[in-house]
């Protein structure tokens, strides 16, 4: 299969998909190593597609006519389920994490969280890599971009988030 005729299999394979794929994945589809699939999503973004790569795999963003809206949050990694257990139970996909580093500015690592099961395997895979999260680049300040069914559900995360003590409201 010539690269371009890959890349728009990969393109319609992305488009039809539900879950995250990942590169290894379309890697043995396609019968390429993991790194050409890596070149070619990078080639499809250049042209204008907007692939997110989330730690299960790339997906294509949609327009879910959900609300996007954003929540700034405190707390030690320990607090982690706790916080990202109540923005999935309120119905919210957690898109992603971002921090300000000093050096970098904004570093955002893309999450696509949707449900408990989610975010048990996100915290299973950190468990297992002894990875740091990004927000304790930040002294545990750090910021969700959250996808919401309505209003409604983003007020109750926040009084949730509110309630444990892992909303960040005052610089104080």
């Amino acid at each position: 299969m010539k690269a371009e005729n890959r890349r728009e299999a990969i393109l319609a394979l992305l488009q039809k998909s539900v879950s995250p794929l990942s590169a290894a994945a379309l890697a043995r589809e396609y019968g390429v190593s993991r790194q050409i699939v890596v070149g070619d999503v990078a080639l499809l973004r250049a042209l204008g597609h907007e692939i997110s790569a989330t730690p299960r795999g790339y997906v294509l963003e949609r327009d879910t006519g959900m609300l996007l809206r954003t929540v700034a949050t405190i707390h030690s990694a320990g607090d982690t389920k706790t916080e990202l257990d109540i923005m999935v139970d309120n119905g919210c996909t957690v898109k992603d994490v971002i921090v300000e580093h000093p050096i970098y500015g904004q570093l955002i690592g893309s999450l696509e969280l949707k449900s408990r099961y989610d975010v048990n395997q996100f915290l299973l895979r950190s468990a297992e890599s002894e990875a740091m999260p990004l927000c304790s680049l930040t002294d545990g300040i750090h910021l969700h971009t959250l996808l919401c069914p309505d209003e409604d559900s983003y007020k109750r995360v926040l009084d949730e988030l509110r309630r444990e003590g892992l909303l960040f409201e005052n610089a104080d």
